[in-house]
């Protein structure tokens, strides 16, 4: 095993990826230096000009360049820089990057892969540039959706997103790229659609994504110096969705907690809420509820923005709600 930093994580993988297939490149705004958080140091010396491209400051032309690239038979991994300039470029991707594969009847496929920096985290980076919008891509029909939670799932889920057929959307949350632990040496492929089970418990099931499976984490700690047991689910990718594995830890818990760090307002809580009331409904003990980011612009200021975020102490106070509940 190796320690490595989540940005370290990333830029390993695309090494990894890089090395193994000639057909992907990389190309974004400053990636060329390593990009403002880093994620991409020292590939320009290792593959050369030709596979590592700095970009104009337009995500469209990033999309649509990706989009060509892959269409030509290249495996592009573009970078927009912080997650919430998708909406500069969101035609690119929603009405042409999500549909080609289905309107040429799969003659035309997209071996592409789109990262950025997403979330807030208590960063600070305020309402334009500290957004959780992987809610944005969810409902779109043609795209992945991948959120890792610590260094060794992004190593693993950025690598089989690369190698995947279809188009990708990998949100790498931003206040996770300084968080270090051990990833296995050698090729490190996690699949996509498979949520792993990070703490096992039978009282309550807290489902998390990305940086919430920490708060997660942390709240089942607390809970459990009080003698109760959380199931802690992370989901690792949004679609495909593990719906499977969080049904079966509600059919053993009884009770569901799901933690988003987006505002709750049609987040992706919503889509899991849903289908454990269509699905597991007779094995609730009791409502799902939902921890979610506040549905307001994201402030600036520490205090405020503490306010908006989810936290272990929210979670704890919603996982004995649904405990006590008569």
């Amino acid at each position: 095993m190796a320690e490595l930093t989540y940005r370290q994580a990333v830029a390993a993988a695309l090494a990894q990826e890089m090395a193994r297939d000639d057909r992907v490149v990389l190309l974004g705004e400053d990636v060329v230096s390593g990009g403002v958080f880093k994620t991409t140091a020292g590939l320009r010396e290792k593959f050369g000009a030709d596979r590592v491209w700095n970009t104009p400051i337009s995500e469209q032309a990033i999309a649509g360049a990706a989009m060509g690239a892959a269409m030509g038979g290249l495996r592009p991994v573009a970078e927009i820089m912080f997650a919430d300039f998708y909406a500069t470029c969101w035609d690119q991707v929603v009405n042409e990057i999500a549909k080609v594969r289905y309107m040429t009847g799969g003659q035309v496929r997209l071996p592409l892969v789109l990262r950025g920096a997403n979330g807030s985290g208590g960063l600070g980076f305020g309402s334009q540039h500290g957004q959780s919008v992987e809610n944005w891509a969810m409902c779109v029909p043609g795209l992945k959706i991948v959120s890792p939670a610590g260094p060794a799932e992004a190593f693993g889920l950025l690598s089989a997103a690369i190698r995947d057929d279809d188009p990708v959307l990998v949100f790498e949350h931003k206040a996770l790229y300084g968080r270090r632990e051990e990833v296995p040496e050698g090729e490190h492929v996690l699949p996509l659609g498979r949520a792993r089970t990070v703490r096992a418990g039978g009282d309550v099931t807290l489902v998390g994504l990305s940086i919430t499976v920490g708060t997660c984490l942390a709240a089942a700690d607390e809970l459990a110096s009080h003698g109760l047991a959380a199931d802690v689910l992370d989901l690792r990718t949004l679609v495909p969705l593990d719906a499977a594995a969080v049904l079966a830890s509600v059919r053993r818990t009884g009770r569901l907690v799901v933690v988003e760090e987006n505002p709750g307002q049609l987040g992706w809580g919503a889509a899991i809420a849903a289908i454990a009331a269509e699905e597991a409904f007779s094995d609730l003990a009791a409502p799902v509820t939902r921890v979610s980011g506040g549905n307001v612009p994201l402030p600036v200021a520490a205090s405020l923005e503490a306010e908006v975020d989810v936290s272990a102490a929210r979670v704890v106070a919603a996982a004995r709600a649904v405990l006590n509940y008569r």
